[in-house]
């Protein structure tokens, strides 16, 4: 017998990593142990085939399922999109699906994948036209029905009924929906499908194993819905599909017959005839143009859509073979950044492209989520002020991430040294202030998915050769949706002095807590210094006093600061501890920030 999965939807314990202009995923279910190995002739079949259900998904079909390679190596795949869901939002969801099933199920042989929008599901065994028992999960409302002994008889009327229609309904194409009136003020809406591959007989028994299984998972729930690798059951009391795209097809109208007869007969006259028949053509004529334009536009805003999407599947995903050979093995010559997440390395692809590989340290829960929130945020993302996600790599215990390379290194490390600080003169810390401003304009306004950075500071930011300015590391970044306000008051995380209020009193996030920390990278790129964090270079109270009451001609002159104040040392933490604790960042609130760098001018006239 098959292994239940039963969840909480709205209290999944997978995070959710897009907003609801993206697929809003559901589950990952890696159901075998049987690994294939990097650069394998497995891995590429698989590729190949995710490859060819995106291209299939384009003709707006709805399911589709194939294999490729041969034996021991074959693959099998499929894809099925709701059936009220447009061919725009089923291709999205069949891409999305296709790049991060690979992701959630590193290197398996078999996994299955379900969103809001579609399935996707392959393994190295046939499982085309099976009705699977196996796996099976289920999701609920919390919320309890106020009369559960007449919802549930509603209920299965409404099942059963929805089963037959969904199996032996030819016109239905094995999806279909139903809404029942439980009092007049409450109306039931349920949903079933089957992928397209099933017989009647085997649909109708998936469903009706399906709908069994419901008083197990969502007894008394006003929701709640059961999903199998073949069908699938759902019911609300709120209408969560499009009635439009599933509305049957109307009959066809009969035309009025125009019987043309003489002038003074039973009738209509020539001139009554000419009053009916002209504006009509007119009327056909102007209705098949606007369709023909319609039609058009749709059809370049698809080309364009598809023209303008992410990478391939199959050019994501690096093998651990090419990284160790661009590396040189992760040679120490080729490191050229060091921190707390891992190290980063420069490497030279055999093409000869340079790339940038971060290598990600520890295996803990958080670092895992890291790297995968960051494939999938940057894997969306493109314009020039961002650095660019060309891949990543995931097996053999290693998580690195593959970008551009950029070849003026950090921000900080121009900014920051005495010597270097020489090549940005005004013009060009302005111009490197616009790009970040422009990068940032783009992940709260413009971008697909719109982006919470949440850790901007000046070693983020990243020089090409031209002194473009772009914004790195988003393994902190979260989406949005529209100007909501994120509350989550036990995620703080960030650096030090870039926290903006509201996330350390409140744990709130917007757009805004980025504006606050770009307001302190301002700052800093202005007077080219740190955050001043060392008490014993802030005056006293007495000295400040002195000097507002004293002649500014005797006034001492200001003591020069280090090229670069060394950072507070912070306490060890585990790889697995990200965020500091609630006692540090007590002790941080409780620090005043100042600049003991003051000016002074002559106050008498001239």
């Amino acid at each position: 017998m098959g292994t239940s999965i039963r969840l909480i939807f709205w209290e999944n314990s997978e995070t959710t990593l897009v907003g609801s202009a993206f697929p809003t995923y559901l589950k990952a279910v890696c159901p075998t142990t049987d690994l294939y190995s990097p650069n394998s002739t497995y891995q590429g079949n698989l590729q190949h085939l995710l490859s060819s259900l995106y291209s299939k998904a384009k003709y707006g079909t709805g399911f589709f399922n194939t294999s490729c390679g041969s034996f021991p190596d074959t693959v099998y795949g499929s894809f099925l999109c709701r059936g009220d869901v447009s061919a725009d939002v089923c291709l999205d969801c069949v891409e999305t699906a296709s790049r991060e099933i690979i992701i959630r199920c590193p290197n398996q042989k078999g996994a299955i994948t379900w969103y809001d929008e579609c399935q996707l599901h392959y393994s190295s065994q046939s499982f085309f036209s099976v009705d699977a028992d196996h796996p099976v999960f289920s999701l609920h409302n919390e919320n309890n029905i106020s009369n559960p002994d007449q919802f549930s008889r509603v209920l299965n009327e409404a099942m059963t009924s929805l089963v037959s229609q969904v199996a032996f309904d030819p016109s239905r194409h094995m999806f279909a929906t139903k809404e029942v009136n439980i009092t007049a003020y409450q109306t039931l809406y349920v949903l079933g499908q089957c992928t397209l591959d099933l017989s009647g007989s085997s649909c109708y028994s998936c469903l009706l194993n399906s709908v069994a299984y419901l008083p197990t998972c969502c007894d008394g729930k006003i929701g709640g819905r059961v999903l199998r690798a073949s069908c699938n059951v759902r019911y609300e009391l709120y209408l969560f599909y499009t009635r439009s795209a599933i509305a049957p097809t109307p009959s066809a109208i009969p035309h009025p017959t125009v019987r043309t007869t003489d002038e003074g007969k039973d009738g209509l006259s020539f001139s009554t005839t000419l009053a009916i028949v002209v504006p009509t053509a007119l009327a056909v004529v102007v209705i098949l143009s606007l369709c023909y334009i319609l039609l058009t536009r749709k059809a370049i805003k698809k080309e364009n859509h598809v023209g303008n999407e992410s990478q391939p599947v199959g050019s994501l995903q690096f093998d651990l073979d090419t990284i160790r050979a661009a590396t040189d093995n992760f040679a120490d010559a080729n490191k050229i950044d060091e921190g707390g997440y891992g190290t980063v390395y420069k490497g030279i692809l055999s093409n000869g492209e340079e790339i940038s590989v971060k290598r990600l340290l520890g295996d803990s829960g958080e670092i895992a989520e890291a790297f995968k929130k960051e494939v999938f945020l940057m894997a969306k993302l493109q314009h020039r002020n961002l650095q660019r996600l060309l891949g990543f790599c995931s097996g053999g215990g290693e998580r690195m991430l593959i970008y551009e390379f950029v070849s003026n290194d950090c921000l900080d490390s121009l900014l920051f040294d005495p010597e270097n600080r020489a090549q940005l003169d005004w013009p060009m810390r302005l111009k490197i202030i616009e790009g970040i401003a422009r990068g940032l304009l783009y992940l709260h306004d413009d971008a697909p998915l719109r982006i919470i950075h949440c850790d901007l500071k000046v070693s983020n930011i990243l020089l090409d050769g031209k002194m473009n300015a772009k914004i790195s590391n988003f393994g902190m970044a979260i989406g949005w949706v529209d100007d909501q306000t994120l509350v989550n008051p036990h995620r703080i995380a960030g650096t030090y002095g870039h926290f903006a209020p509201e996330c350390v009193m409140h744990g709130q996030f917007s757009s805004q807590s980025d504006v606050y920390s770009f307001g302190v990278l301002l700052l800093e790129i202005g007077v080219a210094r740190e955050m001043n964090e060392d008490a014993a270079d802030r005056p006293s109270m007495a000295s400040v006093v002195l000097m507002l009451s004293s002649d500014p001609s005797t006034l001492l002159m200001p003591r020069s600061l280090p090229p670069s104040v060394p950072h507070r040392a912070e306490p060890q933490r585990t790889a697995g501890e990200l965020e500091p604790s609630a006692r540090e960042l007590g002790e941080y609130n409780a620090e005043i920030i100042s600049i003991d760098e003051v000016t002074f001018s002559e106050l008498s006239p001239r």
